[in-house]
């Protein structure tokens, strides 16, 4: 089975940066994105500002009884997703000596048992209709690491293994399990450094650019489409060269 003629979509972490670009690009592909934001002024702003297919949800994944509040209303939406992309994360950096217990266990809960609190669910849906695409947002620090992300690293290197694994465990019902890892994206974040800090960050990509949240909406279109239906536990890496793994 291919699924439904339209297909939903649920983005994670939706309202704003590579979140709104991913749920963006996807409504623009004929698919049919609930979007999801921390906060109600977020998930406004996502219904607002992204176009009539796409529909803002609040949701916190750190959250399990929000999850379980989620999924129990979806059914008053556009219905259970088919393409599913894990993008919600947060950071809490210090170095390690300085990392509270609880700037890890925030980061580890939210970026990594957030992604199974919300793939578990969907998966059910996708073995009934014998499609799914699951895409979880990964980031080259996962590969490279970086000084005061030990907590967000770990994280995302739990992501990619998280993503291999439940790869084979699903592939046999026609759902595949990749993952995006970005490098460093243009932000508001990123548009605060200042001009010597801009020019040793570029210094580093070879590419010479940083990134755009259109340039990671395209890699997750791809591997959302069928054209992407033979590619399965792998993890694309969109960082214009910074670390090639």
């Amino acid at each position: 089975m291919n699924g439904p003629a339209v297909r939903v979509a649920l983005v994670t972490g939706a309202s704003r940066g590579i979140g709104a670009g991913i749920a963006r690009l996807l409504a623009a592909r004929n698919l049919r994105v609930i979007g999801t934001a921390t906060t109600d002024a977020g998930a406004a702003r996502i219904d607002q500002a992204l176009g009539p297919s796409v529909v803002g949800r609040r949701l916190d994944i750190g959250d399990p009884e929000d999850v379980d509040r989620f999924f129990a209303g979806i059914s008053d939406g556009p219905g259970m997703p088919l393409v599913l992309v894990n993008n919600a994360g947060i950071t809490r950096d210090n170095l390690m000596l300085r990392m509270t217990p609880e700037q890890w266990s925030e980061v580890i809960d939210t970026n990594l048992s957030g992604l199974y609190r919300i793939t578990r669910p969907v998966l059910r849906g996708m073995l009934r209709a014998r499609w799914g695409r699951v895409v979880n947002v990964s980031s080259v620090v996962a590969r490279s690491g970086n000084p005061g992300q030990t907590n967000y690293a770990a994280s995302k290197a739990g992501v990619e293994g998280f993503t291999r694994s439940l790869a084979q465990e699903v592939a046999s019902r026609g759902i595949t399990v990749n993952a995006v890892a970005p490098g460093y994206i243009a932000t508001d974040m990123t548009a605060q450094l200042t001009d010597s800090q801009a020019d040793d960050l570029l210094g580093r990509i070879p590419l010479g650019r940083m990134g755009t949240a259109s340039d990671v909406a395209e890699a997750v279109a791809f591997l959302v489409s069928d054209a992407a239906g033979y590619i399965t536990g792998e993890t694309l890496h969109v960082n214009g060269g910074l670390h090639v793994a």
